[in-house]
């Protein structure tokens, strides 16, 4: 397994960036100033955007796996991949996503905490979504520590 930040061609990775957040001009808002990290495990795998929030916080902007490759733990081993890249650059890692049954345990086990709530989020940005046979309406933010 190989762990790579790209710093060019970005837009390179939206069918994958696409699976994670479904509105390119959503993504658009943080690509740029976003680090993407790339898995590799003979071909990519995985992929990772993480924003500089200020103050010691970073941000999980995306966090995606193809399909056939979900469950044998790329998402996890780029979780810890960048949580130890800045371990010593911040305080935390924050992550938002839809409230599910799916993603909510993922983060949990991941070593993250509830943070907070932004009610209507996705409403007011994607619209009517479905994941997992839930309909998401709010975005929930969890918090890792870096120290």
């Amino acid at each position: 397994m190989n762990i790579v930040i790209v710093n060019e061609h970005k837009k390179d990775f939206l069918d994958l960036l696409l699976l994670a957040d479904e509105q390119e001009d959503m993504i658009d808002k943080y690509l740029d100033r976003g680090t993407l990290f790339a898995l590799y495990d003979d071909d990519l795998k995985s992929i990772c955007v993480v924003t500089d929030e200020g103050n010691g916080i970073f941000e999980i902007q995306n966090l995606a796996t193809y399909p056939q490759f979900q469950g044998k733990g790329y998402g996890r081993a780029l979780i810890h991949h960048v949580c130890d890249h800045y371990k010593n650059k911040g305080t935390a890692m924050m992550v938002g996503t839809g409230d599910t049954p799916v993603i909510v345990p993922f983060y949990e086990n991941s070593g993250f905490v509830f943070s907070h709530r932004i009610e209507n989020y996705i409403l007011d940005h994607y619209g009517v979504l479905f994941e997992h046979g839930v309909q998401l309406k709010d975005k929930v933010y969890f918090k890792r520590d870096l120290q």
